[in-house]
Formats: C-alpha cells, structure tokens, sequence
C-alpha cells in the first residue's frame, strides 16, 4: 500500500485524476437506483446512475415529497466517493514496518483476529472490559444489530454511539416535556404558518434543502426569527435576529416568556391549553419572573428592544414552528436550552395543529432511527428504557434470553474514553465513528486509544481515528446496502442497494454477525438480510414510544416513506392495524399513543406535556480576563462531521479547502490582522494556527472555526470537554480563547501540495 498522504487537499488533488474510467467517461448507466443522500438527516431522495457495479452520477428523484429533485453540493457530488483510491476493499493489520503503518489481511483471518482478541480480553477481564461504538450515519437495522451484539453477544453494557455528539440533549428535552422524542410535525406544516423561529442552526449550510421550507412560509407571510450568534445566510434575509451571546439561550428563551405571560391580556399565552393539556406552568413562570427584559439583555448581548419584538411577534402569531439544532444543543446546560426552547411552544398551545410545530434539525443521515432502536447506553428498541424491568423482560424475549443475563444501562461516549484512560476498558469495536477528530479536547482522545490493548474498527475509508486501530475491517458505503434511516421529520424511508461493495469489503451487519459466530455466540445472529433484522426490530419496537411494527419495505415503497408510530394493532383493542398510514403529525386528537391511551395527546400517563423552569447557567469555562473571547464551532455547506467522506470529495474540498478562523473586522482590527493574515487561536488546552476570514457576520467577542479538519487543523484540539449532566452532549459551541497575529505559516503547510 502507497503512504497516504497527510494532507486534505494533497489525498484529493494527488487521487483526482484516478477515478475509475466509468466515473471519468460518464455516458449512459445500465440502472437508476431511487434511493436517498448518504449525508445529513434531511435524506433527499436521489436517483443513483450506475455502470459496472460502479456509482457514476445522479438524477434528480423530483417525487420524493421531502426535497422534490432539490439538492445541496453534497448530495450532487456524493456519488465520487465510491470510486475514490482510498476505498477500503480488504482487511488491514496494524503493521509497523510498512509504509502506511497496515498491510492487507484476508478476510476470514481478520474475522478471526478480531473474535480471538475480544474474547481473550473477556476472559481475562470480564465482559465488561470490551466496548462498543457505533454512528448515527447507519440504517436502524444496523444500530437495532449493534445494540443486539453489544448486549447479547458481548454480554457487556457499554455501547453509545456519534449521535451522543449531536442529537441527545434534544432527545432528553423532548421526552421530559412531550414524553417522546420525534419532531412533532412534518416540514410541510411550515408552508402556511405564522412564523418560523430558528434557534441555534445555520440551516442554509447545515440542511439546506430546509432553507427552501423557510423560504417558502415566508413568501406565503410568515415572519422568520433567527437566534444565532452570526448572522447566517438565513438570517441575513430574516424579519428579526437575535445576536445572542454563546451559551445563553436558556436566559433569552426565559426573558421571551416572560413578556408572553406579562401580555397575557393581549393573547399571548393559551391558557385554555395550558390548562387541560400541560403541568407545571407555574414553576416555569416563577422561574421566568426574575427574567426581564433589561436582565436578559444584559445577560443575553441581545438589545431589549429585539427580545420585546420577538415575543410580540412570538405571541401573536396565529400559528408558528420553531425550529432548534446543535447551536442551542451542545453545551454544558444544553437541555435547558431545549426546555427553554419547548415553553415557548406549550405557552402558545401552537403544536398538535395543522401549520404549527416544533422540531430539532436531524444532523446525521441517520440521527433520529440511531437514537431508537438500542444503540444508546441507556436504550433498548422502540424506544424503551433499559433500567425499566417491563421494557427489559420485553426485549429479552424477543432476544430469547433471560432478562437477568441481559447488561443494564452503559455510559456516554466521551465517558468510554475516561474508562478506556483508567485501564477498566481494554478492548473496542467501533463502526462508522471518528473520535479524534469529533471529540472535545482530542488530544485526550488521542491518548486514550493508544492505551487500548486491541481495537477493531469497521469503516469504508481509513479515517483519523482507524489509524489507531490494530484491525480495520472494510465495510459498506450507504449505496452498498439496504434498510430504512428515519429523516429530519420522523419519517422512515427505504435505502435501496446500488452496486456490491468491492475487493472483500462487506456490508457491515454481515461483519458484526461474523464476529459473533467466531466468537462462538451464534445465537441471534443469523439473519441473511437487512429485511430479517427489520422485521425482528418490528416486533421489538412494538407497543413501544417508536413503535414500527406496523411499517414494511413495501409500504416505505408504496408511501415513499412512514411516519412513526406505525403500530401493527390497536395497544387498547389488540385489534390489527394493517393500513395505519403513520403518524406525520404528533398529539393531534385521537391519533396513536400507547402510553396515554387516549387520556390526553401526550406521551404520559395523564396526557399532558410537562414544562419545567429551564434555568440558564453560565458556560463552563467561560471567557475571563485571560482568554476574553469565546470560540464557537460548526459547519461549512461543503464539508460533512469529521470529513472522511467530503475530504475527499475534490469539488467539496475546492469550495472550502482549508478551515478559517471566522472574526468581526473590529476585532481583527484590534490585533491588527487583515483578511487571509496566518492568526493564532488558543484555548485552556491547545493552539491552533490559520488564515483569518474577517467578515461583518458574526458578534465582535465571538471567533467561529469549522470542525472538520484533522491533525492541526482540528479545533477539537481545543475544545473544552465539559458535558451536559442529562444528555452528557459535550459543550462544543462555547469556550473561552485568545486571538494573537502569527508570526507566519504553521509548518504543516508545506504537505499543501501534492505528495508523489
């Protein structure tokens, strides 16, 4: 095997001209393929051109309802990765004495190797000595079989997954207020409504195809709000923005209710709603009565004229629909936010009705069915809660095991690494997730692997973290296999299979249930089809919160997708249910609700949604007179989590090569750095050196950096790894830093070009 090379653009620029003769001669495919993007939780649907087994370009699939034909520059240039050099089409050993540090490995012997060194470490250590790590980019019947294998093949309890760095403290909030974790309403409620409120998420860069709902209820009169601390592209044209400080939405979401039940005269809160469907409005208005307008804003960096604004135009509103994401989500009171965020919802009685609702921008392909079918340390399928003996004995049986050999609640991911640190954890099965470069404070991360006595990785490209590893094992591509994904609404849609994987790569649930087999536990682990896994999930998920069983692969087909719950019989009647077409909007009167049962539209015994008194805390390492600036991080339109993909995807990369360090011109003025200027952030923990981008957008305290780079080019370097004491989501969007010039170009500029 050739050295890879260490840069970006020198893997992209150096492999370009190399592509398969199929994807560089184009022409006429043997097949379209209908099926959906491989990136972020939206899933546009996608038709996939395909010519000797190989992914040669794309259609538009213009009746898939989500995005009609629409796509973003990931979705259009998606197919280029399958033909990339960098694919993965055997097993690699860690080998030292090779030039890229692994060399090729048969199949059967890497099956082996792994089933051998997971037990070894079992035997010695206990069960509870290996662990596993899985992503929210799979389909569910791969999360429902990693789960499955953690639990029943390892017998150990720590399993979590990437979703813990990005959808949790949402999910936290959402069962705590509604009793269930889903986005209550589909995005077509958003064309008619009365305002959109968008916290936290830069959706013209991050979800794209959303920005034309938004757009769209606008142009039919909708007044649009944006919470951020830059003025994305989508506030650039909005009716209000709100220049908010990292790290104090809580506070600004309390002042917003506050002035709602001031003006409760003027109709600003239901209190009709308030009263036969919720509980706990007054603890919440208690808590908010502190909030006024002069403390938010002192507190917040908004002006109290603007908090004002928004809550008249917040409260009189007919409908509205608020949407929130990772901006308000990843931080150390992160599902406060969340509950901040939902009490301006339920103060308003504006969801469970057509043309309003609420709802948490998905990030992964996968980040709503990862978080529900038992990849979660704390999970089983549908939803359940594995501390609770009833869902427990459920499960086992379904998994033919007793409920007493079944592992109880696990911890985070994060949490993994510390255990990993302290030598409890020796052993780890990751798939699809790259730590060091989407952890918090990765140098710590960094060390943690190297302390490992034997890590298997399972992934399509060697990605940053697979270096580490002492067995990769080559999996599949999306387009490589089948299933379901559950997209940004709620809705299960179908992935259909376009090419075979290549060389001895192999989809990845036949690689978790080879594993089981050498390893001498084969019960459980025979399905011959990701239609099989799908149909033992149903009956998992059934009479559950996320219940599917009434969902098939023909009706996903027929409907181009189901909204969950889809219950297969009536839980009250036990009556089938063979046409339920889903549920696309939650808590409407009279539709399904297994835990109510018909007391109220909630997801709780008595009905009714809970708010709570969302209290603002200042962020965990917060700017001070040493590091007086706080640093945020996010997304670029071009680039994806961690990169393994878009990194090497030329066109992504040639539309935002390298990562800037993002600042007001009054701040750059004060440190006397122009435009391009090589500029040092440094934090508590680390320094990073690059070009500074000075632009009019974002607050003059405040210096914005995207994720996705590795090696010295990763922020994560310096974030900080405090979490959320619910979710355990880490505090990605806030610490404090320091800006100086640089004296010049960091060293690892010179890998920029092309290595031969």
């Amino acid at each position: 095997m050739a050295k890879i090379p260490t840069s970006d653009l020198a893997i992209t620029r150096a492999y370009g001209p190399h592509l398969s003769a199929a994807v560089r001669m184009g022409g006429e495919p043997e097949k379209l393929v209908k099926t959906h993007c491989c990136f972020c939780g939206q899933q546009c649907g996608i038709q996939l051109k395909v010519r000797q087994n190989e992914v040669i370009g794309f259609e538009p699939w213009d009746e898939f309802p989500f995005n009609r034909g629409m796509l973003c520059p990931k979705g259009v240039k998606r197919y280029l990765q399958g033909s990339h050099p960098d694919r993965l089409q055997s097993a690699l050993r860690r080998d030292p004495s090779s030039p890229s540090g692994f060399r090729p490995m048969p199949y059967t012997e890497a099956i082996e190797l792994a089933a051998r060194e997971l037990g070894r470490l079992q035997e010695a250590h206990g069960p509870s000595s290996v662990a596993v790590l899985g992503g929210a980019s799979l389909t569910t019947e791969k999360a429902y079989l990693l789960g499955k294998f953690a639990r029943v093949a390892l017998k150990t309890p720590y399993i979590d997954y990437n979703g813990r760095l990005c959808m949790v403290s949402a999910g936290a909030g959402n069962r705590r207020a509604f009793g269930i974790d889903r986005v209550t309403s589909p995005w077509s409620d958003m064309l008619e409504t009365g305002v959109v409120w968008v916290a936290g998420t830069n959706v013209a860069d991050c979800s794209p195809i959303t920005t034309n709902y938004v757009w769209q209820a606008r142009e039919n009169g909708a007044k649009v709000i944006v919470q951020d601390p830059r003025i994305t592209p989508i506030a650039r044209t909005c009716d209000l923005y709100l220049p908010v400080r990292p790290g104090r939405d809580a506070a600004l979401f309390a002042g917003v209710l506050h002035l709602l039940i001031e003006n409760a005269d003027k109709g600003w809160i239901d209190r009709d709603f308030i009263a036969a469907n919720t509980i706990g409005f007054e603890k919440a208005a208690d808590y908010c009565r502190a909030w006024t307008p002069a403390r938010t804003a002192e507190v917040t960096g908004v002006p109290e004229r603007s908090i004002r604004q928004a809550a008249e135009i917040w409260g009189s509103a007919r409908s509205s629909f608020l949407l929130h994401a990772r901006g308000i989500e990843h931080h150390s009171n992160g599902v406060e936010n969340v509950l901040g965020a939902i009490n301006l919802v339920l103060a308003t009685g504006r969801i469970g009705k057509p043309n309003s609702g609420y709802g948490t921008i998905v990030g992964q392909a996968n980040g709503q069915g990862g978080r529900e079918h038992g990849q979660k340390c704390d999970q089983l399928p549908g939803l359940r809660d594995i501390s609770n003996p009833e869902h427990r004995k459920y499960v086992a049986r379904i998994w033919g095991i007793e409920e007493r050999d079944m592992p109880g609640p696990g911890v985070d991911a994060y949490e993994i690494f510390r255990k990993i640190d302290a030598g409890e954890i020796k052993g780890l099965l990751s798939i699809c997730f790259n730590p060091k470069v989407s952890l918090p404070d990765s140098g710590f991360v960094t060390r943690a692997l190297e302390k490992l006595e034997f890590y298997a990785a399972i992934d399509f490209f060697l990605n940053d973290t697979a270096r580490h590893a002492d067995l990769v094992l080559a999996g599949s591509l999306q387009e490589e296999d089948e299933g379901t994904v559950t997209q940004v609404e709620g809705r299960v849609i179908k992935i259909n299979q376009a090419v075979e994987p290549p060389g001895e790569a192999r989809q990845d649930w036949r690689i978790v249930q080879d594993v089981a087999r050498a390893m001498g536990r084969p019960k459980g682990f025979d399905f011959e089809s990701p239609r099989d896994i799908f149909n033992e999930l149903r009956v998992a998920s059934q009479y559950g919160i996320a219940d599917y069983s009434g969902i098939t692969y023909e009706k996903l087909t027929e409907q181009m997708g189901v909204f969950w719950p889809c219950p297969a019989e009536d839980p009250k009647t036990r009556h089938p249910t063979p046409n339920h077409p889903g549920t696309p909007r939650l808590f409407e009167p009279g539709s399904y609700n297994p835990i109510a049962k018909g007391a109220g539209p909630f997801y709780f015994p008595d009905g009714k949604a809970r708010f709570h008194a969302a209290e603002y805390r200042t962020p965990v390492d917060d700017p001070d007179e040493s590091y007086p600036l706080f640093l945020t991080t996010g997304r670029v339109v071009s680039q994806f989590l961690s990169g393994t993909q878009t990194r090497r995807i030329g066109p992504l990369v040639d539309q935002y090569p390298e990562p800037r360090i993002e600042m007001h011109p009054r701040l750059a003025a004060k440190h006397g750095i122009a435009d391009g200027d090589w500029v040092t952030c440094e934090t508590r923990r680390a320094e990073i050196t690059l070009r500074a981008m000075v632009v009019t957008t974002i607050r003059p305290d405040t210096l914005f950096v995207p994720y996705h780079w590795a090696g010295p080019k990763s922020i994560n370097r310096l974030t900080v790894a405090a979490q959320d004491p619910i979710s355990k989501i880490p505090q990605f969007k806030v610490c404090a830093c320091r800006l100086r010039k640089a004296a010049g170009a960091p060293d690892y500029t010179a890998t920029l070009e092309p290595q031969q």
